[in-house]
C-alpha cells in the first residue's frame, strides 16, 4: 500500500492496489490534481494528466486548471477551500507547497472525531506543508488512504506563523475537481419522520449540492453526497461519495464551471462560521472521506460500511452485537409507574428480549414536553424509589437497565434554568424562540459542559446503567455566545459541537461498559461524527415498516446496519396509522439492531409468542444481521420501484435475504432475485425461515442445494403476488455454506 513520490514530477501517488489518487506540486508552487480513480502504475509518472496552465484572471475566464486545494482571491472564480481575512484587511493567500512527510498509520485529530487506523499496515499518511509567506501562515493537508478499502480521509490544519491574527472565513475538508460534469448528484434530504430520502439530478453549470445552518446535519440534510455516472447502478458503473465526519453545520455542494469542470467540496458551512487564528493558534478542520467505486454504488457503500463500523466506532461496542431492547415510549409515553414499567419489562423478559430502555418523562416533574430539562433527577411521584430502585427491580428480572437523556437542552420551566437562565442559547436583549417548548444549553462554555457531565455522571453512576439513549429534539435559533466576544461570534456553532463531542468522550471515557445510542428526534443528527461518539443510532422516529425500508435503504448508502436501530413498533402505526402484519415489521426490523417500541401487556399471548419466536431467530444470527456484507439487491433507487425491495447480508458461511412486497400490483411475473457477494464455486442449502411468511410455490422453487453461481447469475424466482393479496408481505430466505 505505497504512497510514492516521484522527485523530478514532484508526484505523490496515493495507491492500495484497488485506488489511485494522484496530486502533484506546478511550477508556482500550488498543488494540482492529476488523477482519481481506478488504479494505476504507482511507480511511474503521468505527465500527460499534469493539470494545464491556469488562465483564470484572462478574458477568456479559461477556469480549466485542477487544484487540490483552490484559495480566494487569486483569480480561481469558483467555490474556494480557502478563505481568509489578513490585519490588513486583505484576503488574497498564495500557499506554496514547502515539504512532504509519509508515515504508516494515521494521526488523530485533537478534539474532532475521526477514522482511525489500528496498525501501520492498515492504513499511509501523506501530510503535504504549503506556506503563505506574507502571512505566515502554514496549512497542512493530510490525507490517509487504507489498504482494505477504497476510502480516503482528508482533513487541512492551519497554523498561524505569524505575528498578527489571520480570520479564516472557510476551510473546507475536502476540495476536488473532476475533469467532467456527466454524473448525477444524490444527496439525502426529508424532514422529521421522514429522514434519508434520496434526491437525484444531473449535475447542471452551477453550484448544487446540500447544507445545514441549524447547528446539527439535519433531518433535512444528512453530509453526505455521492455522483454517479448517467448509467450507474448499485451493481455496475462508477461513482464516488464524500461522507463528512461532522455533526454541526456544513456544506457539501459540486459547481460546474462554464468548461465542464466540476468541483466537488465538503467542509463547515462557511455561511455560519468565522474563526479567528492567533498567532501561535492552530486549527484543524473535519475530516473528510472520499469513497469511490468503478463497480457500482453497493460497493462503495460497502467499502463506507466497513470502515464506519471498525474505524470509526470505537470501544468496548464497535465489535459487541447489540442487546434487543424494549423501549416503553410508543408503549406509555410520559403516562407511567414503576409498577407499569416493571409490568413491561417482565413480559419482555419472557419474550427473550435482553434491554429495557427508560425513555423521557422520569426526570423532574416531567409529565409533558414542556419541563425540567436539565433537571435531571427522578420523578418520585412515578419512581418512588429513584433510578437506583427501578434498575434494581429490572435487573433482578434478568435484562440490563437503559435510560434515556437530553443533556444538550433547557426547560425555561426547570431548577437549572431559574438558577442559569444565561445559560440558555440567545442573543441579551432579545427574545429567545422557544422550539418544542425547549431550550438550547450552550455546550461552547465549558464551564455548562463540565456542570452537565458532573450530574450525568452521579446519575449513571448511581444504578447499573448498562445503555444510554442521547437524544436531541430541536435546532439552535438567536446563535450567540456570551463567553465570546463579538468579533468571535462566528465560532460559536463550531464550538457547540466541540463541546457535544468534549461531553461525549467525558461520559464514554468514564462508562466504557456503556452502550450509547444517538438520537435527535430521530435522524436529526445521524451523521459520521455522532457513530465516533455512539455506535449505534436511532434512524427515524417514524416506525412504520413500509416507510422504513426506504429509510434504511438509503441510509445505507453511507451507514452501516450495526449503527442502526430499527425498531418493532405496535399497531396502527403511531406515525401513519398503516397497519402491517408482524413478520413484516419484524422483517425490516432484522436488517439493523432489532428493537421493540410497544407495550407487551397490549399484545395478545399469541403475538407475545410470535415476539419470541423472532427475538430468538434473531439472537440466533445477530452477528451476521449487525455486521455482515450488505447488499442491496433491489427496491427504492435500486429497481423494482415501489412494488418490491430486497436486501442481503452475507457472510463467508451464511448469508440472509430479505423479500418484501410493497405496493400490490394486479397479474405481475415473477421477480428473479441474482444474489451478490457468493462465492461461484460454492453450494450453498436454501431454506425459506419457516417462522415468517413465504408462498409455498417460492419455497418449492428456490429451497435446496444451489450453486453460488447459479444464485447470482440466474437467482431466485420469487413471485410478487403469489396469490397473496393486498400489500406488506415479506419472506426471509437463508443461505448456508456446505
Amino acid at each position: 500500500m505505497p504512497i510514492c513520490y516521484d522527485a523530478g514530477t514532484r508526484q505523490f501517488h496515493l495507491y492500495n492496489g484497488r485506488f489511485s489518487y494522484i496530486i502533484k506540486a506546478l511550477e508556482d508552487g500550488s498543488l494540482g490534481q492529476v488523477y482519481c480513480g481506478p488504479p494505476l502504475e504507482p511507480s511511474r509518472s503521468y505527465p500527460l494528466l499534469a493539470p494545464l496552465p491556469f488562465w483564470g484572471f484572462s478574458n477568456n475566464d479559461r477556469n480549466i486548471q485542477r487544484f487540490e486545494y483552490p484559495v480566494f482571491g487569486k483569480g480561481d472564480y469558483r467555490l474556494p477551500a480557502l478563505a481568509l481575512t489578513f490585519p490588513d484587511g486583505s484576503g488574497a493567500a498564495e500557499p506554496v507547497y514547502q515539504s512532504y512527510r509519509i508515515m504508516p498509520g494515521k494521526p488523530e485529530i485533537e478534539g474532532l472525531p475521526a477514522v482511525y487506523a489500528v496498525s501501520g499496515d492498515e492504513a499511509e499518511t501523506l501530510e503535504l506543508l504549503l506556506r503563505d509567506e506574507p502571512s505566515g501562515l502554514e496549512i497542512l493537508l493530510s490525507y490517509t488512504i487504507f489498504s482494505g478499502v477504497n476510502c480516503l480521509a482528508r482533513h487541512a490544519r492551519l497554523v498561524n506563523r505569524g505575528r498578527g491574527p489571520v480570520t479564516i472565513r472557510s476551510a473546507m475538508s475536502l476540495s476536488l475537481d473532476l475533469e467532467d460534469a456527466n454524473w448525477n448528484l444524490v444527496v439525502l434530504t426529508g424532514s422529521w419522520a421522514r429522514e434519508f430520502q434520496p434526491d437525484e439530478t444531473p449535475l447542471h453549470p452551477g453550484i448544487q449540492g446540500i447544507r445545514s445552518m441549524r447547528g446539527n446535519s439535519g433531518h433535512q440534510q444528512n453530509p453526505f453526497l455521492l455522483l454517479k455516472r448517467p448509467l450507474t447502478t448499485d451493481f455496475a458503473g462508477e461513482a464516488l461519495a464524500v461522507s463528512l465526519v461532522y455533526s454541526g453545520n456544513f456544506r457539501a455542494a459540486a459547481e460546474v464551471d462554464s468548461f465542464g469542470i466540476t468541483r466537488l467540496q465538503a467542509g463547515i458551512n462557511p455561511e455560519t462560521f468565522a474563526w479567528e487564528l492567533s498567532p501561535g493558534a492552530a486549527f484543524d478542520t473535519p475530516e473528510a472521506v472520499l469513497a469511490y467505486s468503478s463497480s457500482g454504488v453497493n460497493h462503495l457503500s460497502q467499502d463506507l460500511h466497513q470502515l464506519y463500523r471498525t474505524r470509526l466506532a470505537r470501544g468496548r461496542w464497535r465489535d459487541a452485537a447489540r442487546p434487543v431492547q424494549l423501549n416503553n415510549w410508543e408503549g406509555t409515553y410520559f403516562n407511567f409507574t414503576e409498577s407499569k414499567l416493571v409490568e413491561m419489562a417482565a413480559l419482555a423478559k419472557e419474550m427473550g428480549i435482553e434491554l429495557f430502555v427508560l425513555d423521557d418523562g422520569w426526570f423532574g416533574q416531567r409529565d409533558a414536553d414542556n419541563s425540567s430539562l436539565g433537571d435531571w433527577f427522578a420523578d418520585t411521584r412515578k419512581l418512588p424509589g429513584g433510578i437506583p430502585a427501578l434498575a434494581k427491580r429490572i435487573t433482578a428480572l434478568g435484562l440490563k437497565f437503559g435510560l434515556w437523556i437530553e443533556p444538550e437542552m433547557i426547560s425555561e420551566k426547570s431548577r437549572l434554568f431559574e438558577a442559569h437562565p444565561d445559560w440558555a442559547i440567545g442573543v441579551p436583549g432579545r427574545k429567545r424562540s422557544e422550539q418544542r417548548q425547549q431550550y438550547v444549553l450552550d455546550f461552547s462554555r465549558p464551564e455548562i459542559v463540565d456542570h452537565i457531565f458532573n450530574v450525568l455522571k452521579d446519575v449513571l453512576a448511581s444504578a447499573p446503567v448498562a445503555y444510554v439513549k442521547w437524544d436531541m429534539n430541536r435546532s439552535i435559533t438567536e446563535p450567540f455566545s456570551a463567553s465570546l466576544p463579538p468579533e468571535r461570534q462566528g465560532e460559536f456553532f463550531h464550538r457547540y459541537i466541540l463541546g457535544v463531542y468534549r461531553l461525549y468522550g467525558l461520559l464514554t471515557e468514564a462508562f466504557p461498559d456503556i452502550l450509547f445510542e444517538s438520537c435527535a428526534g430521530g435522524g436529526g443528527r445521524f451523521d459520521p461524527g455522532m457513530l465516533a461518539c455512539a455506535p449505534m443510532g436511532w434512524l427515524s422516529d417514524n416506525t412504520d415498516a413500509f416507510l422504513r425500508i426506504g429509510i434504511q435503504s438509503a441510509a445505507s448508502l453511507c451507514y452501516p446496519l450495526s449503527s442502526m436501530g430499527t425498531d418493532v413498533s405496535a399497531v396502527p402505526n403511531h406515525q401513519t396509522g398503516r397497519g402491517t402484519s408482524l413478520s413484516f415489521r419484524a422483517m425490516t426490523a432484522f436488517f439493523g439492531v432489532l428493537g421493540f417500541q410497544l407495550d407487551p401487556a397490549k399484545l395478545s399471548e399469541s403475538e407475545r409468542r410470535t415476539v419470541a419466536l423472532y427475538t430468538a431467530f434473531y439472537k440466533s444470527r445477530r452477528e451476521l444481521f449487525q455486521f455482515g456484507r450488505f447488499t442491496r439487491l433491489s427496491g427504492p433507487g435500486v429497481s423494482g420501484g415501489d412494488s418490491y425491495a430486497a436486501w442481503m447480508v452475507s457472510s463467508p458461511d451464511e448469508a440472509a435475504v430479505g423479500f418484501y412486497k410493497l405496493l400490490a400490483r394486479p397479474n405481475r411475473g415473477p421477480c428473479y432475485l441474482r444474489l451478490q457477494d457468493l462465492d461461484a464455486a460454492a453450494v450453498y442449502e436454501v431454506s425459506f425461515w419457516e417462522e415468517g411468511g413465504f408462498i409455498e410455490r417460492d419455497k418449492a422453487l428456490n429451497c435446496g442445494l444451489r450453486g453460488g453461481d447459479e444464485l447470482m447469475n440466474a437467482g431466485l424466482r420469487l413471485d410478487s403476488e403469489g396469490g397473496t393479496k393486498g400489500d406488506f408481505f415479506s419472506e426471509l430466505i437463508l443461505l448456508k455454506r456446505r
